[in-house]
């Protein structure tokens, strides 16, 4: 159990309510209650507790009126065999306003009963050892998720995929540590053979690199969360915002024949092949004269430094023929010839029939818009990664992980005296512990729970 789960076990609770489902009004709405007093609510409004785990139909009625509200199906999960590790009442009611209104007033009025914030049926989850927060966080993103690629990933880690890799790993680390301090404690002893910790080292080498592989699979799992970024750049009146609204198939950025009418970032999140990627409209680049349209350009021009993919857009007609080149960036640049529908002179300079990365299109007509948008998504496959191995999907993993893997360096440095080896060991067993919330990480937990929505 961990610090925090012992801690939670120790304090007296108030029972939580949340509306646990989408908007109204819906079909069904789903509320949820948790806590030691969960059971009040069935025994106030239906006057007894429904058989365990088994859905039933119930009519719920007001206890200072005694007017009915609804008829219900209700569920009781006696804990800790529940989501939360706690008594969980849920009640599966008609989703109008008033009926959820009704109900949500009547648990409100219970003694000991609060509303829940955000987050907080799965932080209690959490604190009561139903998940580790690596699972906790897979399922923030599984109720995230908007691509087919990001489901997968979320519940592969909410699974307990990931925690089961860098457990392993602690797990190793911890033995490694015990080994060494085997060899301090009980050198004279017949059973503990010697150099014991001399035959520790290509072990902590081989979890070195097989760090170092998991790693390298993990580049892309970030991206996959957050969403592949596609900038489009060019000059104004290049066709940026009719060829974002071409592939989005809907009206986002304004068209107008005057120069300069984008002045900010627009973002539009696609699902291409079941990935995530989102398409960054941006400034025409150009010598400007006023602040606004300045500073719109010099966000283009940032979007564009921080993306995965640059598209540089060109139209022949209007390019100059010797500034029309794509700029330098760090990321791969595809050059897209615009309007190829309307009459026009000869593709500009900087454009070559044999360039794998140039898309001729029009956003008018829709030519050309099949094969970019299948190479986009054969670009976010690529970058995103298809490694079928649990990754490392947060920054704070990654984190986590070169700690430990900087600590483990040490360690296996042979110019260190044997006891701040086996410290080291110990610091990146912790390091890793603080990922899955083994070890203490309180400081972060706010901040993780607040991701998710209220009744969640």
């Amino acid at each position: 159990m961990t610090e925090i789960a012992q801690r939670g076990h120790g304090m007296q609770r108030d029972t939580v309510y949340a509306l646990s489902s989408g908007g109204l009004p819906t079909g069904v709405a789903v509320l949820r209650v948790s806590g030691r007093d969960a059971r009040v609510a069935f025994e106030t409004m239906m006057g007894r507790l429904p058989e365990p785990r088994k859905a039933t139909l119930a009519r719920l009625h007001d206890p200072e009126t005694g007017e009915l509200i609804d008829a219900s199906l209700v569920l009781w999960f006696p804990g800790p065999a529940s989501f939360t590790g706690e008594d969980v009442a849920e009640i599966q009611c008609h989703g109008g306003r008033a009926v959820v209104a009704a109900l949500l007033r009547v648990l409100g009025r219970l003694p000991g009963y609060r509303a829940a914030e955000a987050g907080e049926f799965t932080r209690r989850a959490f604190d009561n050892d139903r998940l580790d927060l690596l699972e906790a966080e897979g399922l923030a993103d599984l109720i995230h998720a908007e691509t087919e690629a990001q489901r997968r990933q979320a519940v592969s880690q909410m699974g307990g995929a990931l925690g089961a890799v860098y457990d392993d790993w602690r797990r190793r680390l911890i033995r490694m540590r015990a080994m060494i301090e085997a060899d301090f404690d009980f050198a004279d002893e017949d059973d503990v053979p010697g150099s014991v910790a001399d035959r520790i080292w290509p072990e902590a080498e081989g979890l070195r690199d097989e760090i170092d592989a998991h790693v390298a699979r993990s580049r892309g799992a970030e991206r996959l969360r957050s969403g592949i970024q596609v900038a489009l750049l060019g000059r104004p009146n290049s066709g940026k915002s009719s060829l974002l609204n071409a592939i989005a198939q809907r009206d986002v950025a304004i068209v107008t024949e005057e120069a300069g009418t984008t002045r900010d970032v627009i973002e539009v999140h696609l699902d291409l092949a079941g990935y995530p990627v989102t398409l960054i409209d941006t400034a025409g680049i150009r010598e400007a004269e006023g602040e606004v349209e300045r500073e719109g350009i010099r966000r283009a021009l940032q979007r564009a430094a921080d993306a995965d993919l640059v598209l540089w857009l060109i139209d022949p007609d209007e390019a100059d023929q010797e500034g029309d080149a794509a700029p330098d960036m760090a990321a791969p640049v595809w050059t897209i010839e615009t309007k190829v529908d309307l009459a026009r002179q000869e593709p500009s300079a900087a454009i070559q029939d044999d360039d794998a990365s140039l898309f001729r299109v029009s956003a008018r007509t829709g030519a050309g818009l099949v094969s970019l948008i299948s190479s986009l998504g054969s670009f976010a496959r690529d970058t995103a990664g298809t490694s079928s191995d649990p990754v490392a999907t947060r920054d704070r993993h990654r984190g986590w992980i070169a700690v430990a893997r900087e600590s483990l360096s040490a360690a296996i440095s042979a110019d260190r005296p044997l006891e701040l080896r086996a410290e080291d060991l110990r610091s990146a067993a912790d390091a890793l512990g603080r990922i899955s919330g083994r070890v203490g990480v309180e400081d972060l937990l706010d901040v993780i729970f607040a991701e998710f929505c209220i009744g969640k």
